[in-house]
């Protein structure tokens, strides 16, 4: 079964009325009862047809077909799976697969460039609190596809209008096989309730904090939000497939001349055979895909985070997080250069199992942004996760291909891992929010080849 964490974990207030947010909660599918009707994702060994749609009617109704990837959804009863898996056409199929993770107002500062450095941006050397933006790169001309819960109704008054591609941003619902085909809804994307989109775009773009700018890893990135998670903050992993193909589409079609990121801040327990096929498909069309790798701890990485070619963040945090008081985030200089001591493999972060593959951490720890309670009332909070890591390194593949638009996934996985500061098994000595010392310890199954870090993995990007 899969899921999704994004609850609250706790929540503490602020001079800046912020509070924490941390990844937690699930939701599951019971498949295990035969007669149950189900959703069952399907993937193929060869081209759609009419007599394979006709065949697999026998076992129930097909609720969507995607022809780019060979892939269609059926709902049938969850009996029929065994014998659905055994028809000579078919190559992998599951049930479809749980996946966790107002007012309209300008905003005044359209350069979020020039915002204030905060402490995670400082620790992969995009800012420096005394001198500002310390790269030339700013993601111009890329585009970062953000598949999450969309963004709140009141996105402009944390972004500049021009920085979201309205023309291609959307909405996917549906899945589950009970709930329906899987659909598009065109402008849901958004009027998220949940948040966690809006969040996690922030890392990428920066925002706007009450009319003070502040900075992104890429902020002259446009980002495509794609809602593929519903208003609890989960959906279906044939969903999320739909959302990728989309993707992948657009960089063959309007956006063939761009470079193409996919930020995928969600997860599930396996690999669901449709979603497979899409970011194999993705990854084939030019598309750089990152994801996180879960906030489960010992229990192992989420999908698709865990599948070899992603590229899968692990959360790490600072040892001088909450050393003063509230403002640390923003007023404290992180040393520069990044060095390893300074940094720590949060507990919750999911460490690597056999069969799985952890590529890089990144700050996922305390990292502030929009995150609203009340609709149309803007609020800022601390998020903790990986779904917080993953948009950092998106951010960073996103200033690599300003720099070299020819990269392919493999490119950039191969040097984000080669220039990541390594994070061996260790512990340190942190500051607890309520000013308790906590020793936090991990193996050498938690940081993959290490913490990443943009001005090194810039130096390592081949110009075209």
């Amino acid at each position: 079964m899969h899921s999704f964490k994004t609850g609250v974990l706790a929540r503490v207030a602020t001079t800046l009325s912020l509070a924490l947010v941390n990844v937690a909660g699930a939701a599951t599918q019971d498949v295990n009862a035969g007669s149950r009707m189900i959703g069952i994702n399907v993937a193929l060994k060869q081209d759609v047809t009419p007599r394979i749609l006709a065949d697999i009617a026998r076992f129930g109704k097909v609720r969507d077909v995607i022809r780019p990837i060979d892939a269609l959804t059926l709902q049938a009863r969850a009996s029929s799976l065994v014998a659905i898996r055994a028809l000579p056409y078919v190559a992998a199929a599951n049930p479809d697969a749980v996946r966790n993770g107002s007012p309209v107002d300008g905003v005044a500062v359209e350069d979020f460039a020039q915002g204030i450095s905060t402490w995670d941006l400082d620790a992969i050397n995009v800012t420096d609190l005394n001198r500002g933006r310390v790269l030339s790169q700013t993601g111009a001309g890329v585009y970062v596809a953000v598949l999450d819960t969309g963004l709140l109704d009141s996105w402009r008054q944390y972004f500049p209008q021009q920085r979201i591609a309205e023309e291609y941003a959307r909405a996917f619902g549906g899945g589950g096989g009970e709930v329906g085909n899987v659909s598009s809804q065109p402008n849901k994307w958004m009027h998220d309730q949940n948040s966690h989109g809006t969040h996690v775009t922030s890392t990428v773009l920066g925002y706007s904090l009450r009319g003070t700018p502040v900075n992104g890893v890429a902020p002259h990135a446009t980002v495509i939000p794609v809602k593929v998670l519903g208003q609890q903050g989960w959906g279906w992993s044939s969903v999320i497939a739909r959302g990728i193909v989309y993707v992948a589409d657009l960089k063959t079609g309007p956006l063939a001349n761009a470079p193409v990121v996919i930020n995928m801040s969600l997860g599930g327990s396996v690999l669901d055979a449709v979603e497979k096929a899409a970011i194999d498909y993705a990854i084939g069309k030019g598309v750089v895909i990152v994801a996180s790798a879960g906030n489960e701890g010992e229990e192992g990485m989420g999908y698709p985070g865990a599948y070899a070619p992603v590229v899968s963040v692990a959360a790490a945090g600072w040892v001088r997080e909450w050393a003063t008081d509230s403002t640390w985030w923003r007023t404290l200089d992180f040393p520069n250069p990044t060095q390893a001591e300074d940094l720590y493999i949060t507990d919750f972060s999911s460490r690597e199992q056999d069969g799985q593959d952890l590529d890089v951490a990144a700050p996922g720890s305390w990292v502030v942004g929009p995150y609203q309670l009340n609709s149309g009332k803007t609020s800022y909070f601390f998020l903790g996760g990986t779904s917080m890591a993953a948009p950092h390194v998106a951010g960073i593949a996103a200033l690599m291909l300003q720099k070299n638009a020819s990269l392919q996934q493999a490119d950039v996985e191969s040097i984000l891992e080669s220039t990541a500061i390594p994070l061996s098994a260790g512990s340190r000595s942190i500051t607890d929010i309520d000013g308790s010392t906590v020793e936090v310890s991990w193996g050498d199954d938690a940081s993959g080849s290490g913490f990443a870090t943009a001005n090194a993995a810039l130096n390592a990007t081949p110009s075209p």
